[in-house]
């Protein structure tokens, strides 16, 4: 009557930061933020060389707002990455800092 979902723990190891991986990850996010920034740029070329053919007032603000967030959300994603990539370059300087004055153990 009262199954259980049984599922085994599974034991995860915590990773360690190094300067290593913060630098990995700053290089993917900072291609993926160069990446979206060349799509913003495209994207926004694209509709300024086609102008809007309407007479209707309406149409022409609704489409002048979709334009802008369309280009606006592809601009935010740029700059998250951005920013991403700046505080794990940042890190891996701490980490640096604070390996190399941490006093090594003698016996």
């Amino acid at each position: 009557m009262s199954d259980q979902n049984i599922t085994p723990k599974e034991t995860t190891t915590p990773t360690q930061v190094s300067p290593l991986r913060c630098i990995t990850g700053a290089i993917i996010s900072s291609g993926l933020a160069y990446t979206l920034y060349s799509l913003m740029i495209a994207i926004a070329t694209n509709f300024a060389s086609k102008p809007l053919h309407s007479q209707n007032e309406l149409v022409i603000k609704i489409s002048s707002a979709v334009r802008t967030l369309v280009v606006g959300i592809v601009a935010l994603g740029s700059g998250i990455f951005g920013i991403v990539a700046i505080g794990l370059i940042a890190l891996a300087v701490q980490l640096l800092i604070q390996q190399l004055s941490a006093k090594p153990k003698s016996n």
